[in-house]
């Protein structure tokens, strides 16, 4: 009976009458048949899908490398400064205090100035809020909690000269070019980062022994006029800008390259660094917990129920309040410390202060977008009204 039924095939329900031996044989050859074909496509479709694995693989690693090029730019511009130094040193080729100092600092607001809407601007000029949390957070509580901090310090073995470093460290202005490059590169405030770096370090370096008239001028010439030109420049050209969208991103981020590698070109050309091993790795773990531990104070300040101020606001914040300038610093330190024989001492923590807050800022900066991006989508919805609910 079973081989009566493995020669038979239902039709509408019913079974035929069996098959002659002749015409069953094809029948139970053609499912053998079928197995090999099915394996022969399925051996070519493996084999597809491998090829098609590898090249994710390789795509993801592509756009991996295109996601991170900065972090990569910084390893890199790092290990060419540690290799050669003397390239990109103040007086070497590259003549930094020239290309850097002006050059560079002027087409980074320049580019802020081409980017940034006017009422942008203004808008960020009469945010006295914001402008107060920074300047108080950077000219009285810095100083103030690094004063408390050097108290506890001071019973340790540390040299007392590296101390009193850190202590001008806490006095110093912010610096004009990296924290609105940092902001701009996570894509906060950059209005606000630029008039809380300028003001900063124009009223503390003004109130200082430095040169007024050098301080005015410099910050005038790299600062103020290449951001109005470039708001000049953006009204005939604001179509164009807006249908173009060039990456002003991208460009400020490669002018902060070439500023982190002709400031470690300075830091590891410098012989004021050259101290015991012991000394260099405890300031430098010093340096990096002060500016970790700032940096998430002023998160937690701006970021508190009922603050007032937007995500945008913060990331400005973060890294206008807790960055030192080294542009004033150095000749500050040498007016107030004229004739001391420690002076070399005293000025390493800002020497290692200013590349320290650059690379670690950017460093950070995918976390902080990541964080400043998915806050204000959330913050969008919670302002979405809510549908009407139908009866």
């Amino acid at each position: 009976m079973m081989a009566a039924l493995s020669e038979t095939f239902p039709v509408a329900g019913y079974y035929s009458r069996p098959l002659p031996a002749a015409a069953a044989a094809p029948l139970r050859a053609r499912p053998l048949q079928q197995r090999r074909r099915a394996g022969a496509k399925g051996a070519r479709g493996a084999a597809g899908a491998a090829r098609r694995v590898g090249a994710p693989r390789s795509m993801g690693l592509l756009e991996r490398t295109r996601k991170e090029w900065f972090i990569l730019g910084i390893v890199l511009v790092i290990a060419v400064a540690k290799l050669e130094p003397a390239v990109g040193v103040k007086g070497g080729p590259l003549k930094p205090e020239i290309t850097i100092t002006y050059i560079a600092v002027s087409a980074i607001f320049f580019n802020s100035g081409l980017s940034l809407k006017t009422e942008e601007l203004t808008s960020a000029l009469m945010h006295v809020k914001l402008h107060l949390f920074v300047q108080i957070f950077t000219l009285v509580f810095f100083p103030t909690a690094i004063w408390l901090f050097l108290q506890v310090l001071s019973v340790t073995p540390i040299n007392e000269w590296l101390l009193k470093g850190l202590q001008t460290v806490g006095c110093m202005p912010p610096p004009v070019s990296s924290a609105v490059i940092l902001t701009k590169a996570v894509g906060g405030n950059e209005a606000a980062a630029i008039f809380n770096s300028a003001f900063g370090s124009f009223l503390l370096g003004s109130s200082s022994s430095v040169p007024f008239t050098s301080i005015f001028s410099q910050l005038f010439m790299t600062v103020v006029v290449p951001l109005i030109i470039g708001q000049i420049v953006r009204r005939h050209i604001k179509d164009w800008l807006e249908r173009k969208k060039p990456p002003f991103g991208a460009i400020s981020s490669c002018v902060l390259l070439m500023i982190i590698y002709t400031t470690f070109c300075d830091t590891f050309s410098n012989p004021n660094i050259d101290l015991d091993k012991f000394s260099l790795i405890i300031i430098v773990f010093i340096i990096f917990f002060v500016q970790l531990s700032f940096m998430l104070l002023t998160f937690l300040f701006s970021t508190r129920n009922n603050s007032g101020f937007t995500p945008a606001d913060t990331v400005a914040i973060i890294f206008c309040s807790t960055h030192k300038s080294l542009t004033l610093g150095i000749p500050m330190l040498k007016i107030v410390f004229s004739g001391y024989e420690h002076l070399s001492l005293i000025s390493v923590p800002l020497l290692i202060y200013h590349p320290a807050q650059i690379l670690l800022g950017s460093v950070l900066v995918p976390t902080i977008k990541s964080w400043m991006v998915s806050r204000q989508k959330a913050l969008k919805l919670t302002r979405q009204p809510k549908a009407p609910v139908k009866v």
